[in-house]
């Protein structure tokens, strides 16, 4: 399910009161917060690309559901293989990059199962493990960090599945 929808929204400027003719296409990804336990406490795996650190994430391949897509850019991303522990959430923001894009992203909770952050692939500089307090602080956006903020909510319900 590549889910890409291109239009042109004529917007009505409110300090001019002309059409602005905008090109715009809305995009939908999904992705994840995979964890592990060391030493008792939860640490998740973060992306960097230059000085932006963030969830991995990318677009919904055709054929895809948003979970398999979730799976295959954690993988990609940083290295790692999961498993699905259950949904967090979705974020909804929108950027400019010629033209405006609106974009949904689905995000998912990952167990890691195996691999390792050196194998992650080209589109992130960096990966590297964090606890959830450190990651708090270093992610760059704001909705990012409250979908991480609602996962250690999810891994705190949970907590005795995996730190007993």
């Amino acid at each position: 399910m590549n889910v890409v929808i291109h239009s042109v929204c004529k917007d009505k400027s409110e300090n001019s009161g002309k059409d602005m003719g905008l090109e715009s296409e809305r995009v939908v990804s999904s992705g994840g917060v995979i964890f592990r336990v060391v030493d008792g406490r939860f640490e998740v795996a973060l992306i960097s690309r230059g000085r932006i650190w963030g969830l991995p994430k990318g677009l919904i391949e055709e054929g895809e559901t948003v979970e398999e897509t979730a799976l295959r850019e954690v993988k990609e991303e940083t290295g790692l293989d999961g498993e699905t522990v259950g949904k967090i959430g979705v974020i909804n923001y929108d950027f400019f990059r010629g033209k405006r894009y609106f974009k949904t992203v689905h995000f998912f909770l990952l167990k890691y199962i195996c691999g390792s952050v050196r194998h992650h692939d080209l589109e992130a500089d960096k990966v590297k493990w964090f606890s959830i307090s450190e990651a708090l602080e270093i992610l760059t956006y704001i909705n990012e960090k409250r979908i991480l903020k609602k996962a250690e909510e999810m891994l705190k319900r949970k907590s005795n599945q995996w730190l007993s």
